[in-house]
Protein backbone atom coordinates (compact mmCIF):
# COMPACT_ATOMS: atom_id res chain seq x y z
CA UNK A 1 0.00 0.00 0.00
CA UNK A 2 1.32 3.37 -0.61
CA UNK A 3 3.09 5.20 2.30
CA UNK A 4 0.67 8.46 2.70
CA UNK A 5 3.84 10.32 3.58
CA UNK A 6 7.67 10.24 2.53
CA UNK A 7 10.09 9.35 4.72
CA UNK A 8 13.24 11.60 5.47
CA UNK A 9 16.21 10.25 3.99
CA UNK A 10 19.36 10.01 5.82
CA UNK A 11 22.07 12.38 5.68
CA UNK A 12 25.19 10.10 5.19
CA UNK A 13 29.26 11.83 5.34
CA UNK A 14 32.05 9.51 3.95
CA UNK A 15 35.51 10.04 3.90
CA UNK A 16 38.10 8.01 2.88
CA UNK A 17 41.84 8.63 5.19
CA UNK A 18 45.44 8.48 4.22
CA UNK A 19 48.59 10.04 4.98
CA UNK A 20 49.68 12.50 2.69
CA UNK A 21 53.48 11.93 2.72
CA UNK A 22 52.17 8.57 0.58
CA UNK A 23 51.11 10.44 -2.68
CA UNK A 24 54.46 11.70 -3.53
CA UNK A 25 56.02 8.65 -2.77
CA UNK A 26 53.79 5.88 -4.48
CA UNK A 27 52.50 6.73 -7.88
CA UNK A 28 48.85 6.14 -8.15
CA UNK A 29 48.20 5.14 -4.15
CA UNK A 30 46.02 8.51 -3.86
CA UNK A 31 43.73 7.71 -7.11
CA UNK A 32 43.93 4.38 -5.44
CA UNK A 33 41.91 5.42 -2.24
CA UNK A 34 39.73 8.04 -4.16
CA UNK A 35 38.85 4.97 -5.92
CA UNK A 36 37.61 3.11 -3.32
CA UNK A 37 36.15 5.93 -1.26
CA UNK A 38 33.83 6.42 -4.52
CA UNK A 39 32.82 3.02 -4.55
CA UNK A 40 32.47 2.93 -0.89
CA UNK A 41 29.72 6.13 -1.22
CA UNK A 42 28.12 4.68 -4.85
CA UNK A 43 27.01 1.62 -2.92
CA UNK A 44 25.58 3.59 -0.02
CA UNK A 45 24.02 5.78 -2.48
CA UNK A 46 22.50 2.86 -3.87
CA UNK A 47 20.54 2.04 -0.21
CA UNK A 48 18.41 5.17 -0.84
CA UNK A 49 20.74 7.95 1.11
CA UNK A 50 22.09 11.13 0.49
CA UNK A 51 25.43 10.84 0.48
CA UNK A 52 27.98 13.32 1.14
CA UNK A 53 32.04 12.38 -0.03
CA UNK A 54 34.58 14.19 0.88
CA UNK A 55 37.21 12.77 -0.35
CA UNK A 56 40.52 12.12 1.27
CA UNK A 57 41.20 13.18 4.97
CA UNK A 58 45.23 13.28 4.61
CA UNK A 59 46.39 16.03 6.92
CA UNK A 60 44.86 17.78 10.34
CA UNK A 61 43.66 20.69 7.79
CA UNK A 62 41.51 18.90 5.52
CA UNK A 63 40.01 16.79 8.97
CA UNK A 64 39.25 19.92 9.67
CA UNK A 65 37.51 21.45 6.43
CA UNK A 66 35.74 17.90 5.98
CA UNK A 67 34.32 18.51 9.59
CA UNK A 68 32.62 21.69 8.53
CA UNK A 69 32.00 19.98 4.95
CA UNK A 70 29.52 17.48 7.01
CA UNK A 71 28.31 20.24 9.57
CA UNK A 72 27.21 22.21 6.30
CA UNK A 73 25.56 18.88 4.88
CA UNK A 74 23.72 18.42 7.89
CA UNK A 75 24.37 14.35 7.87
CA UNK A 76 23.55 12.21 10.40
CA UNK A 77 26.35 9.99 10.43
CA UNK A 78 29.84 9.11 9.56
CA UNK A 79 31.43 6.29 7.85
CA UNK A 80 35.17 6.99 7.91
CA UNK A 81 37.17 4.85 5.68
CA UNK A 82 40.35 3.74 6.52
CA UNK A 83 42.10 3.44 3.62
CA UNK A 84 45.61 2.74 4.43
CA UNK A 85 47.37 4.28 7.81
CA UNK A 86 46.79 7.93 8.66
CA UNK A 87 48.04 9.65 11.47
CA UNK A 88 45.16 10.33 14.14
CA UNK A 89 45.89 14.10 14.43
CA UNK A 90 44.94 14.02 10.72
CA UNK A 91 41.29 12.38 11.58
CA UNK A 92 40.51 13.43 14.88
CA UNK A 93 39.57 16.88 14.28
CA UNK A 94 36.74 15.85 11.58
CA UNK A 95 34.97 14.42 14.81
CA UNK A 96 35.71 17.18 17.03
CA UNK A 97 34.10 19.30 14.81
CA UNK A 98 31.14 17.52 13.37
CA UNK A 99 28.91 15.37 16.45
CA UNK A 100 27.36 13.05 14.30
CA UNK A 101 28.34 9.49 15.19
CA UNK A 102 31.28 7.68 13.19
CA UNK A 103 31.80 4.02 11.97
CA UNK A 104 35.13 3.21 11.06
CA UNK A 105 34.93 1.14 8.06
CA UNK A 106 38.40 -1.46 7.85
CA UNK A 107 37.55 -3.11 4.49
CA UNK A 108 40.48 -4.76 3.04
CA UNK A 109 40.02 -4.62 -0.87
CA UNK A 110 41.53 -8.44 -1.06
CA UNK A 111 41.10 -10.94 0.84
CA UNK A 112 45.32 -12.25 0.35
CA UNK A 113 47.92 -10.31 -1.08
CA UNK A 114 49.63 -11.35 -3.67
CA UNK A 115 52.90 -11.50 -1.78
CA UNK A 116 55.93 -12.47 -4.39
CA UNK A 117 55.21 -9.46 -6.45
CA UNK A 118 53.40 -6.77 -3.66
CA UNK A 119 55.56 -3.67 -3.32
CA UNK A 120 55.25 -1.22 -0.66
CA UNK A 121 52.87 1.05 -2.63
CA UNK A 122 50.68 -2.15 -3.27
CA UNK A 123 50.89 -3.30 0.74
CA UNK A 124 49.62 -0.09 1.52
CA UNK A 125 46.43 0.10 -0.15
CA UNK A 126 45.57 -2.85 1.74
CA UNK A 127 46.94 -1.89 5.48
CA UNK A 128 43.58 -0.50 6.56
CA UNK A 129 43.43 -2.31 9.88
CA UNK A 130 46.71 -0.51 10.58
CA UNK A 131 45.38 2.90 11.64
CA UNK A 132 42.44 1.40 13.31
CA UNK A 133 43.93 0.94 17.25
CA UNK A 134 45.66 4.80 17.21
CA UNK A 135 42.14 5.62 15.62
CA UNK A 136 40.09 3.81 18.77
CA UNK A 137 42.89 5.28 21.37
CA UNK A 138 42.73 8.92 20.18
CA UNK A 139 39.02 8.91 20.10
CA UNK A 140 38.41 7.28 23.64
CA UNK A 141 40.70 9.52 24.93
CA UNK A 142 38.95 12.45 23.44
CA UNK A 143 35.51 11.70 24.33
CA UNK A 144 34.56 10.45 20.68
CA UNK A 145 32.28 7.22 20.56
CA UNK A 146 32.79 5.35 17.79
CA UNK A 147 31.82 2.33 16.24
CA UNK A 148 33.86 -0.39 13.96
CA UNK A 149 33.03 -2.54 10.69
CA UNK A 150 35.65 -5.25 9.97
CA UNK A 151 35.67 -7.13 6.39
CA UNK A 152 36.07 -6.92 2.96
CA UNK A 153 35.44 -4.19 0.62
CA UNK A 154 33.48 -6.19 -2.06
CA UNK A 155 34.65 -5.03 -5.50
CA UNK A 156 33.32 -6.75 -8.53
CA UNK A 157 36.33 -5.74 -10.37
CA UNK A 158 39.85 -5.55 -10.14
CA UNK A 159 41.42 -1.99 -10.47
CA UNK A 160 43.71 -2.08 -13.46
CA UNK A 161 47.00 -0.71 -10.74
CA UNK A 162 46.32 -3.84 -8.65
CA UNK A 163 48.66 -7.22 -8.30
CA UNK A 164 45.78 -9.51 -6.68
CA UNK A 165 42.54 -10.58 -6.74
CA UNK A 166 39.99 -7.69 -5.66
CA UNK A 167 37.01 -9.02 -6.78
CA UNK A 168 35.51 -9.84 -3.27
CA UNK A 169 31.58 -8.99 -3.55
CA UNK A 170 30.38 -12.69 -3.00
CA UNK A 171 33.07 -13.35 -0.27
CA UNK A 172 30.65 -13.81 3.26
CA UNK A 173 33.77 -11.31 4.60
CA UNK A 174 31.98 -8.79 2.70
CA UNK A 175 28.37 -9.42 2.58
CA UNK A 176 28.34 -9.54 6.34
CA UNK A 177 30.55 -5.90 6.60
CA UNK A 178 27.57 -4.40 3.88
CA UNK A 179 24.65 -5.82 5.79
CA UNK A 180 26.51 -4.06 8.86
CA UNK A 181 26.53 -1.12 6.70
CA UNK A 182 23.15 -1.31 5.37
CA UNK A 183 21.86 -1.66 9.12
CA UNK A 184 23.57 1.33 10.02
CA UNK A 185 22.39 3.24 7.22
CA UNK A 186 19.15 2.74 8.60
CA UNK A 187 19.62 3.39 11.58
CA UNK A 188 20.42 6.83 10.26
CA UNK A 189 17.01 6.71 8.63
CA UNK A 190 15.29 6.25 11.62
CA UNK A 191 17.01 8.59 13.59
CA UNK A 192 16.53 11.60 10.63
CA UNK A 193 12.79 10.43 10.24
CA UNK A 194 12.09 10.85 14.12
CA UNK A 195 13.33 14.35 13.99
CA UNK A 196 10.61 15.29 12.02
CA UNK A 197 7.82 13.39 12.70
CA UNK A 198 4.21 13.93 14.49
CA UNK A 199 2.66 11.78 16.52
CA UNK A 200 -0.52 12.54 17.26
CA UNK A 201 -2.31 11.75 20.80
CA UNK A 202 -6.16 11.73 20.09
CA UNK A 203 -7.84 11.43 23.53
CA UNK A 204 -6.20 9.76 26.36
CA UNK A 205 -4.77 6.81 28.34
CA UNK A 206 -7.00 3.53 29.03
CA UNK A 207 -7.36 4.68 32.53
CA UNK A 208 -5.62 2.81 35.42
CA UNK A 209 -2.89 1.39 32.86
CA UNK A 210 0.22 2.95 34.42
CA UNK A 211 2.82 1.35 32.11
CA UNK A 212 1.31 3.81 29.25
CA UNK A 213 1.53 6.50 30.46
CA UNK A 214 3.94 8.43 28.48
CA UNK A 215 6.04 11.73 29.17
CA UNK A 216 5.92 14.17 25.97
CA UNK A 217 8.54 16.35 26.76
CA UNK A 218 10.95 13.51 27.08
CA UNK A 219 9.77 11.55 24.39
CA UNK A 220 10.60 14.51 22.08
CA UNK A 221 14.03 15.46 24.38
CA UNK A 222 15.07 11.84 23.24
CA UNK A 223 13.88 11.47 19.97
CA UNK A 224 12.99 14.67 18.03
CA UNK A 225 9.16 13.66 17.25
CA UNK A 226 6.87 16.11 18.13
CA UNK A 227 3.73 15.21 19.67
CA UNK A 228 0.29 16.98 18.72
CA UNK A 229 -2.62 16.67 21.06
CA UNK A 230 -5.64 16.35 19.24
CA UNK A 231 -9.30 15.75 20.44
CA UNK A 232 -12.46 13.70 19.23
CA UNK A 233 -13.93 17.17 18.38
CA UNK A 234 -11.13 17.01 15.57
CA UNK A 235 -12.00 14.00 14.15
CA UNK A 236 -15.90 14.82 14.38
CA UNK A 237 -15.41 18.09 12.08
CA UNK A 238 -13.00 15.50 9.93
CA UNK A 239 -16.60 13.22 9.79
CA UNK A 240 -18.26 16.09 8.86
CA UNK A 241 -16.34 16.63 5.74
CA UNK A 242 -15.82 14.06 4.28
CA UNK A 243 -17.74 13.32 0.56
CA UNK A 244 -19.60 10.00 -0.48
CA UNK A 245 -16.71 9.54 -3.02
CA UNK A 246 -14.19 9.34 0.08
CA UNK A 247 -16.45 6.82 1.48
CA UNK A 248 -16.72 4.73 -1.79
CA UNK A 249 -13.36 4.34 -1.98
CA UNK A 250 -12.81 3.29 1.34
CA UNK A 251 -15.54 0.57 0.86
CA UNK A 252 -13.09 -0.46 -2.01
CA UNK A 253 -9.77 -0.41 -0.51
CA UNK A 254 -11.64 -2.32 2.63
CA UNK A 255 -12.85 -4.67 0.56
CA UNK A 256 -9.52 -5.27 -1.16
CA UNK A 257 -7.53 -5.65 2.19
CA UNK A 258 -9.75 -8.06 3.74
CA UNK A 259 -12.13 -10.68 4.11
CA UNK A 260 -15.48 -9.91 5.48
CA UNK A 261 -16.11 -12.88 7.41
CA UNK A 262 -19.24 -15.30 7.32
CA UNK A 263 -17.92 -18.29 9.51
CA UNK A 264 -19.61 -19.01 12.45
CA UNK A 265 -17.30 -18.31 15.40
CA UNK A 266 -17.57 -20.01 18.84
CA UNK A 267 -17.97 -16.45 20.40
CA UNK A 268 -21.39 -15.05 19.88
CA UNK A 269 -20.10 -11.44 20.36
CA UNK A 270 -18.06 -12.38 17.13
CA UNK A 271 -19.88 -12.41 13.77
CA UNK A 272 -20.22 -11.30 10.56
CA UNK A 273 -20.50 -7.32 10.41
CA UNK A 274 -23.15 -6.53 9.60
CA UNK A 275 -23.72 -3.41 6.13
CA UNK A 276 -23.78 -0.53 8.55
CA UNK A 277 -21.22 -1.66 10.86
CA UNK A 278 -19.02 -1.90 7.35
CA UNK A 279 -20.87 1.22 6.18
CA UNK A 280 -19.39 3.40 9.44
CA UNK A 281 -16.14 1.60 9.64
CA UNK A 282 -15.64 3.07 5.95
CA UNK A 283 -17.05 6.53 6.90
CA UNK A 284 -14.73 6.93 10.17
CA UNK A 285 -11.75 5.32 8.10
CA UNK A 286 -12.17 8.05 5.53
CA UNK A 287 -12.20 10.91 8.85
CA UNK A 288 -9.37 9.53 10.27
CA UNK A 289 -7.47 9.91 7.21
CA UNK A 290 -8.38 13.40 6.73
CA UNK A 291 -6.89 13.99 10.46
CA UNK A 292 -3.48 12.22 9.71
CA UNK A 293 -3.18 14.68 6.50
CA UNK A 294 -4.55 18.04 8.11
CA UNK A 295 -2.40 17.43 11.06
CA UNK A 296 0.32 15.86 9.34
CA UNK A 297 0.86 13.05 11.44
CA UNK A 298 3.31 10.29 10.99
CA UNK A 299 1.79 8.01 13.81
CA UNK A 300 -0.98 8.22 16.37
CA UNK A 301 -2.02 6.93 19.80
CA UNK A 302 -5.33 7.16 20.66
CA UNK A 303 -8.07 5.99 23.01
CA UNK A 304 -11.68 7.22 24.20
CA UNK A 305 -13.77 6.41 26.84
CA UNK A 306 -16.79 8.74 26.94
CA UNK A 307 -20.64 8.72 27.84
CA UNK A 308 -22.21 5.43 27.00
CA UNK A 309 -24.49 5.76 24.07
CA UNK A 310 -22.30 9.10 23.35
CA UNK A 311 -21.55 10.62 19.77
CA UNK A 312 -17.99 10.24 20.32
CA UNK A 313 -18.68 5.99 21.38
CA UNK A 314 -20.15 5.62 18.17
CA UNK A 315 -17.36 7.19 16.32
CA UNK A 316 -14.36 5.42 18.00
CA UNK A 317 -16.45 2.11 17.35
CA UNK A 318 -15.58 2.57 13.90
CA UNK A 319 -11.73 2.88 14.92
CA UNK A 320 -10.19 -0.49 14.08
CA UNK A 321 -10.60 -0.83 10.24
CA UNK A 322 -9.40 3.07 9.31
CA UNK A 323 -6.03 2.77 11.86
CA UNK A 324 -5.22 -0.36 10.34
CA UNK A 325 -5.27 1.14 6.73
CA UNK A 326 -3.30 3.99 8.28
CA UNK A 327 -0.95 1.54 9.61
CA UNK A 328 -0.40 -0.27 6.50
CA UNK A 329 0.05 3.14 4.97
CA UNK A 330 2.81 4.23 7.01
CA UNK A 331 0.87 5.61 9.84
CA UNK A 332 1.15 3.34 12.78
CA UNK A 333 -1.99 3.49 14.95
CA UNK A 334 -1.35 2.26 19.02
CA UNK A 335 -4.16 1.82 21.33
CA UNK A 336 -5.40 2.60 24.39
CA UNK A 337 -3.20 5.50 24.14
CA UNK A 338 0.45 3.70 23.77
CA UNK A 339 2.67 6.50 22.63
CA UNK A 340 5.92 4.50 23.37
CA UNK A 341 4.53 1.32 21.67
CA UNK A 342 3.36 3.81 18.74
CA UNK A 343 7.07 4.76 18.48
CA UNK A 344 8.54 1.15 18.66
CA UNK A 345 5.65 0.61 15.44
CA UNK A 346 7.00 3.56 13.44
CA UNK A 347 10.64 2.08 13.77
CA UNK A 348 10.07 -0.94 12.32
CA UNK A 349 7.44 0.77 9.78
CA UNK A 350 10.58 3.10 8.71
CA UNK A 351 13.05 -0.14 8.17
CA UNK A 352 10.38 -1.72 6.02
CA UNK A 353 10.06 -4.77 8.78
CA UNK A 354 5.71 -4.10 9.37
CA UNK A 355 5.18 -3.09 13.30
CA UNK A 356 1.89 -4.66 14.44
CA UNK A 357 0.22 -3.65 17.75
CA UNK A 358 0.76 -6.59 20.69
CA UNK A 359 0.78 -7.86 23.74
CA UNK A 360 0.38 -11.12 25.50
CA UNK A 361 -2.42 -12.99 24.28
CA UNK A 362 -2.11 -16.36 26.00
CA UNK A 363 0.51 -19.57 26.27
CA UNK A 364 -0.10 -22.57 24.14
CA UNK A 365 2.44 -25.08 26.31
CA UNK A 366 1.57 -28.16 24.01
CA UNK A 367 2.52 -26.15 21.13
CA UNK A 368 5.33 -24.41 23.14
CA UNK A 369 4.32 -20.80 22.16
CA UNK A 370 3.39 -17.57 23.50
CA UNK A 371 0.24 -16.17 21.41
CA UNK A 372 0.84 -12.35 20.95
CA UNK A 373 -1.59 -10.29 19.29
CA UNK A 374 -4.55 -7.60 20.04
CA UNK A 375 -7.89 -6.36 19.69
CA UNK A 376 -6.82 -3.39 17.80
CA UNK A 377 -4.87 -2.11 14.29
CA UNK A 378 -2.73 -4.73 12.97
CA UNK A 379 0.17 -3.99 9.89
CA UNK A 380 -1.71 -5.65 6.92
CA UNK A 381 2.06 -5.64 5.10
CA UNK A 382 2.81 -8.51 7.33
CA UNK A 383 0.19 -10.02 7.42
CA UNK A 384 -0.59 -14.11 6.78
CA UNK A 385 -2.93 -14.17 4.29
CA UNK A 386 -5.90 -11.51 4.34
CA UNK A 387 -7.42 -10.42 7.46
CA UNK A 388 -10.93 -11.21 8.25
CA UNK A 389 -13.25 -8.58 9.82
CA UNK A 390 -15.54 -9.69 11.98
CA UNK A 391 -18.77 -7.42 13.97
CA UNK A 392 -17.89 -7.54 17.58
CA UNK A 393 -20.86 -7.16 20.06
CA UNK A 394 -18.56 -5.33 22.58
CA UNK A 395 -14.73 -4.15 22.90
CA UNK A 396 -13.66 -6.32 25.93
CA UNK A 397 -12.71 -3.81 28.60
CA UNK A 398 -14.20 -0.66 26.45
CA UNK A 399 -17.56 0.70 25.43
CA UNK A 400 -18.73 0.47 22.24
CA UNK A 401 -19.25 -2.00 19.75
CA UNK A 402 -17.92 -2.41 15.65
CA UNK A 403 -15.46 -3.88 13.45
CA UNK A 404 -12.47 -5.47 14.50
CA UNK A 405 -9.48 -7.60 12.50
CA UNK A 406 -8.71 -11.17 12.62
CA UNK A 407 -5.34 -12.19 11.52
CA UNK A 408 -1.56 -13.43 12.40
CA UNK A 409 1.23 -12.14 11.21
CA UNK A 410 3.46 -14.79 8.34
CA UNK A 411 5.06 -17.25 9.59
CA UNK A 412 8.99 -17.33 9.66
CA UNK A 413 11.54 -15.06 11.64
CA UNK A 414 10.56 -12.30 13.50
CA UNK A 415 11.37 -9.41 16.23
CA UNK A 416 9.87 -7.77 19.10
CA UNK A 417 10.29 -4.40 19.80
CA UNK A 418 9.22 -3.13 23.31
CA UNK A 419 9.50 0.21 23.70
CA UNK A 420 9.68 1.04 27.89
CA UNK A 421 10.31 4.03 30.28
CA UNK A 422 12.86 3.88 33.17
CA UNK A 423 12.45 5.32 36.93
CA UNK A 424 14.44 8.13 35.63
CA UNK A 425 12.25 8.86 32.29
CA UNK A 426 14.52 7.34 30.31
CA UNK A 427 13.50 5.47 27.07
CA UNK A 428 14.55 1.49 27.02
CA UNK A 429 14.20 -0.45 24.08
CA UNK A 430 13.50 -4.85 24.86
CA UNK A 431 14.72 -6.84 21.75
CA UNK A 432 13.26 -10.52 21.29
CA UNK A 433 14.31 -12.42 18.30
CA UNK A 434 11.74 -15.46 17.73
CA UNK A 435 10.08 -17.48 14.91
CA UNK A 436 6.36 -16.73 14.35
CA UNK A 437 4.40 -20.16 13.72
CA UNK A 438 1.38 -20.65 11.28
CA UNK A 439 -1.02 -22.89 14.67
CA UNK A 440 -4.71 -22.18 15.02
CA UNK A 441 -5.79 -18.86 16.28
CA UNK A 442 -8.91 -18.11 18.10
CA UNK A 443 -12.07 -16.79 16.33
CA UNK A 444 -12.54 -13.91 18.65
CA UNK A 445 -12.14 -10.72 15.90
CA UNK A 446 -8.59 -10.34 17.22
CA UNK A 447 -5.21 -10.73 16.13
CA UNK A 448 -2.76 -13.39 16.86
CA UNK A 449 0.12 -14.75 16.45
CA UNK A 450 1.91 -18.13 17.60
CA UNK A 451 5.15 -16.86 18.87
CA UNK A 452 7.89 -19.81 19.49
CA UNK A 453 10.65 -18.25 21.36
CA UNK A 454 14.69 -19.60 22.08
CA UNK A 455 13.74 -20.97 25.24
CA UNK A 456 10.29 -22.16 26.91
CA UNK A 457 6.98 -19.95 27.38
CA UNK A 458 7.90 -19.58 31.19
CA UNK A 459 11.85 -19.26 30.89
CA UNK A 460 11.43 -16.23 28.55
CA UNK A 461 8.06 -14.94 30.61
CA UNK A 462 10.76 -14.45 33.30
CA UNK A 463 13.53 -12.76 31.01
CA UNK A 464 11.03 -10.46 30.10
CA UNK A 465 9.19 -9.20 32.63
CA UNK A 466 12.21 -8.74 34.72
CA UNK A 467 12.58 -5.88 32.37
CA UNK A 468 9.92 -4.27 33.96
CA UNK A 469 8.54 -3.66 30.01
CA UNK A 470 4.91 -2.24 28.91
CA UNK A 471 2.60 -5.06 28.31
CA UNK A 472 2.24 -3.77 24.74
CA UNK A 473 4.76 -4.41 21.90
CA UNK A 474 5.54 -4.15 17.98
CA UNK A 475 6.29 -7.31 16.20
CA UNK A 476 8.44 -6.72 13.01
CA UNK A 477 9.01 -9.68 10.24
CA UNK A 478 12.63 -10.76 9.76
CA UNK A 479 15.86 -11.08 12.52
CA UNK A 480 16.52 -7.77 13.05
CA UNK A 481 17.97 -7.54 16.45
CA UNK A 482 20.90 -6.01 15.10
CA UNK A 483 19.60 -3.43 13.37
CA UNK A 484 16.99 -2.52 16.48
CA UNK A 485 20.61 -2.17 18.53
CA UNK A 486 22.13 0.41 16.24
CA UNK A 487 19.15 2.22 16.26
CA UNK A 488 19.02 2.07 20.02
CA UNK A 489 22.44 3.65 19.68
CA UNK A 490 22.14 6.25 17.58
CA UNK A 491 19.27 7.72 19.93
CA UNK A 492 20.85 7.31 23.03
CA UNK A 493 18.54 4.72 24.06
CA UNK A 494 19.26 1.91 26.42
CA UNK A 495 18.54 -1.71 24.57
CA UNK A 496 18.65 -4.88 25.97
CA UNK A 497 18.53 -8.38 24.00
CA UNK A 498 16.65 -11.26 25.60
CA UNK A 499 16.21 -14.78 24.58
CA UNK A 500 19.43 -15.37 22.99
Amino acid sequence: MKKLKATKRARIGIYTMGLKTYWSQFTGLRERMLEYGGFIAKKIEEMGAEVFFYGLVDSEEEGRKCGEFFNEKGVNLVFAHAGTYVTSASVLPVHQICKAPVVILNLQPTAKINYLQTSTGEWLAHCGACPVPELANAFHRAGVAYRCINGLLGMDYTPKISVTDENTAERPEAKRAWKEIGEWVQAAEVKAALQYCRFGFLGNNYSGMLDLYSDFTMIQAQTGAHVELLEMCDLDRMMGEVTEAEIEEKKKEIEGFFTISDDVSADPLAQKPTKEQLDWSAKVAAAQERLVKEYRLDGLAYYYHGAPDGAYEKLQSGFIVGHSLLTAKGIPCAGEGDLKTCLAMKICDIVGKGGSFCEIVVTDYEEGTILLGHDGPFHLAIAQGKPLLRGLGVYHGKQGTGVSVEAKVRAGEITNLGCTQTADGRLKFIITEAEATDAQIMTIGNTQTHVRFHKDPDAYMDEWFAQAPTHHFAMSVGHNGRLFEKIADLLGVTAVVLDK
